[in-house]
């Protein structure tokens, strides 16, 4: 199920689950690595359907280049795995991060997808989306004593607010390494996810979403991304004009928050939901 390939100049990290086709392809989010999605394998969507999903370079298992990290250099890799695997055309879906890079292929390179598969991305997110991921971004560069460190402050991470599901916990064992002395730390590199935030930013996704053809669908979770009160990532109405701009998209909205939606019983929700959108004709 692990693999390494050599693609676009970097080792590159990913994970093969089996099952039927189509292929769905599945890209994570700024800072997270391809066990983010293990909720949502775990729900059924493998074997119902082979499931590729990669650690981004900087992230994770795959290499970690000094710079390179724009959309392009993105893109340059998810399309380079898929030339050694020999895929032509995959279901491709995205959260968060991946949601906008997913958006970003679809529009420069058409021909490779599909369908999309948008989770809570936009063309807009909410204007204090860096504000709301900074706890997530806190870990970077951090050494933790020891891996029960290491999760007693992520479970104190706002966006659970008193949530936990045993399933994660795999996504974050794979966002560490154990050093020679016992500790860990997070395996992202910090100054390559600062310049990915800095880069995705920059790109004119409202002029992207209105040339893409693609049948897709955008889930949304509207929970609060931390105490009760805090907004969502991707409020409603943001979701809704990408919806509105992609010429065959339609809108599901999914118990949670941005990324509660994945695990538990919201992870059922968002397999049946795929399940059913990749089936149709």
């Amino acid at each position: 199920m692990e693999h390494f390939r050599h693609v676009n100049n970097i080792v590159l990290h990913y994970l093969d689950h089996k099952g039927n086709e189509p292929t769905i392809l599945l890209l994570p989010g700024l800072t997270a690595n391809a066990n983010e999605f293990d909720g949502l394998i775990k729900a059924g969507l493998s074997p119902r359907f082979r499931v590729l999903a990669l650690d981004l370079r900087g992230r994770g298992q795959t290499e970690k280049p000094a710079t390179g990290y724009s959309m392009a250099d993105h893109a340059a890799d998810v399309l380079g795995l898929l030339e050694l695997l020999g895929i032509q055309q995959v279901i491709m879906g995205g959260h968060s991060f991946g949601a906008l890079l997913t958006l970003y292929i679809a529009a420069h390179h058409p021909e490779r997808i599909r369908k999309m598969i948008i989770i809570d991305g936009a063309a807009k997110l909410h204007p204090r989306v860096r504000e709301l991921i900074q706890p997530s971004l806190n870990r970077m560069g951090r050494v933790f004593a020891s891996w029960d460190e290491y999760i007693k402050i992520i479970k104190q991470n706002p966006a659970f607010h008193g949530w936990w599901d045993p399933t994660i916990e795999s996504y974050y064992r794979a966002d560490v390494q154990t050093n020679a002395d016992g500790t860990v730390q997070s395996r992202l590199y910090k100054e390559g996810i600062l310049e990915a935030t800095d880069k995705a930013l920059e790109e004119p996704y409202s002029e992207y979403v209105s040339r893409i053809d693609k049948p897709a669908i955008l889930l949304n979770a509207l929970g609060a991304y931390g105490p009760e009160g805090t907004p969502p990532v991707l409020p409603h109405e943001q979701a809704q004009e990408t919806v509105q701009a992609i010429k065959n998209c339609r809108y599901v909205e999914i118990p949670g928050n941005h990324i509660t939606m994945l695990f538990g019983d919201s992870a059922k929700i968002v397999v049946d939901t795929i399940t059913q959108f990749v089936e149709e004709d």
